[in-house]
């Protein structure tokens, strides 16, 4: 049991957090026999069983789960190792992972990342477009984009401020369709919508208004899908209150509806917040981002 290697716990590790090898194989971008064998081996080195297969995944035995919470400190112990060695460092240089919504990481990050290149060339940023919440605690990434403010205490936060969410259309869609006045106006109109997620009905309903997802001729819970979609005409849409006002040939309507802004929250992890590269880029975004829910991106096209 000497030397006992650290990729072999890492390994069974993601295995037991994702309920497969398959699974554990994306995260640590590895193959699933690599993974096989390194739970075998952790088995014949432990002298006991640690998982067993079932119809539902990967299960971990009574003996494995015994492991569990000394390897998973094991693991954090080893992020915090590496968050303090990525805070090292004078020079504005290196990379920096940002992980923002699909709206905010697609269609508003490049525009300040490429600022931030200009102006600190030997920066490396790396963009994640997800909207599922990465882990800053285990160097899922550097800098988080989100709309909720993290509760993490070994995380620091700024609030950026809020975007106004707004309904609107192409100019084309409204010569040819007319101008809702109402929300209920909407009924008659072709709006577009998610798929699977009902936060639109829910907001239909808060104004009075009872729908089904039949009601959205256009569906899709790619938030990208969805712009796209408006800003080729197919109908009345919802989105950020500065992307629209980018768009010569978008026009809101309804300013009334009392739509909830979206909150801007700016996360990094403390251990590596004052490191150069960090601070640079945490001071890029928060310029960026302010212009953006300000408004003064629509003036400086």
């Amino acid at each position: 049991m000497q030397d006992l290697d650290w990729n072999l716990l890492k390994s069974f590790l993601a295995v037991v957090e994702t309920g497969s090898l398959t699974a554990a194989a994306r995260r640590l971008e590895a193959s699933q026999p690599t993974l096989g064998r390194h739970v075998a081996e952790l088995e014949g080195r432990i002298g006991a069983t640690l998982l067993r297969r079932t119809p539902q995944g990967q299960e971990v035995t009574e003996a494995g789960a015994a492991f569990l919470a000394d390897i998973r400190a094991m693991r954090d112990a080893s992020d915090a190792i590496l968050r303090r060695a990525a805070g090292g460092g004078r020079d504005v240089r290196g990379t920096v992972r940002i992980t923002a919504s699909v709206v905010i990481g697609s269609l508003v990050l490049p525009r300040i990342v490429a600022g931030l290149r200009r102006q600190h060339p030997e920066l490396e940023i790396e963009i994640v477009a997800t909207d599922s919440v990465d882990n800053l605690l285990r160097r899922d990434a550097d800098i988080a984009i989100r709309m909720v403010k993290p509760a993490q205490v070994d995380l620091v936060t700024r609030h950026i401020g809020d975007i106004p969410l707004v309904a609107g259309a192409r100019r084309d869609y409204f010569e040819r369709r007319g101008r809702p006045n109402t929300a209920s106006d909407l009924l008659e109109h072709d709006v577009l919508g998610f798929d699977r997620d009902d936060a639109l009905q829910r907001g239909f309903a808060a104004f009075g208004v009872a729908i089904d997802r039949s009601f959205f001729r256009i569906r899709s819970d790619n938030h990208l899908v969805l712009w796209q979609a408006l800003r080729q005409g197919a109908g009345i849409g919802f989105a950020q209150k500065p992307l629209f006002e980018a768009e010569p040939d978008l026009e809101t309507v309804l300013p009334d509806l009392r739509i909830p802004s979206l909150p801007v929250w700016l996360t990094a992890h403390r251990d590596i917040r004052h490191a150069p590269r960090i601070s640079a880029v945490l001071d890029g975004l928060e310029e960026g981002l302010t212009a953006y829910i300000a408004g003064e991106w629509a003036r400086s096209l």
